[in-house]
């Protein structure tokens, strides 16, 4: 089974509870401490940022090797990937305190991010769909790899570095490694992606926490007219 699709629902779900949060997150009044308020708008920067990024190095290759139209709907989602970046690097700028963007209000900030995620990740789920339909038996698992290249991305948004190729998997291992320093330097939540399995095993109760119910169909001789 290829995890990509029900994933990727999951994984969707959890960016827009995660921007939920960051959206309603307050700076606080201690000049000393201006940031202390704020993991939960790194919690959202990180996440979103890894999952594009993650998304770049693996739906767009599979998209151009396996789906008919795939350059097309891959040069569509990466300019939309791009347009998702620019929104990301608002907020943080905003959150870093850049002179670009600290008059903008956060009103404003959320409404661009809010609009280009819901985009991506519309062109995303349609894609990795697309994706899942062609796969064979000789397919790796695309949300297995998916999750693995969450593992090693870039933490932040960098919109303006190269995205496909040998110069895309390069500029990220770079971003990765310099995001990684000032993570720790900063002292700056980083969580780690969803790990979406096979859970035929789970109960009624594990499926309703999780979100993620696939409960058999009941039947329908133990409802008799």
């Amino acid at each position: 089974m290829d995890t990509l699709v029900p994933g990727l629902r999951v994984t969707h779900q959890m960016l827009v509870e995660r921007l939920d949060l960051a959206a309603v997150a307050r700076p606080t009044t201690d000049p000393e401490h201006p940031r202390d308020q704020y993991p939960a708008i790194d919690t959202f920067l990180a996440s979103a940022s890894r999952h594009n990024a993650a998304s770049l190095a693996v739906l767009v290759p599979a998209a151009r090797s396996h789906v008919a139209d795939g350059s097309e709907r891959a040069h569509e989602y990466i300019a939309q990937s791009r347009r998702f970046e620019i929104a990301l690097s608002q907020v943080k700028a905003k959150l870093y305190g850049s002179t670009y963007a600290v008059r903008r209000p956060w009103e404003s900030i959320w409404s661009d991010v809010r609009r280009e995620l819901a985009e991506t990740c519309a062109l995303e789920t349609a894609l990795a769909a697309d994706i899942a339909d062609t796969r064979t038996d000789g397919d790796p698992d695309w949300g297995e790899r998916l999750y693995r290249a969450e593992l090693s991305a870039p933490t932040r948004p960098h919109p303006y570095i190269p995205h496909q190729g040998m110069p895309g998997r390069v500029a990220r291992t770079v971003a990765r490694r310099v995001d990684g320093f000032w993570d720790v330097a900063e002292g700056r939540m980083v969580p780690e992606p969803l790990h979406h399995h096979e859970r035929k095993d789970d109960g009624a109760l594990t499926q309703y926490f999780l979100a993620d119910p696939h409960l058999p169909d009941e039947d329908e001789d133990d409802h008799p007219a």
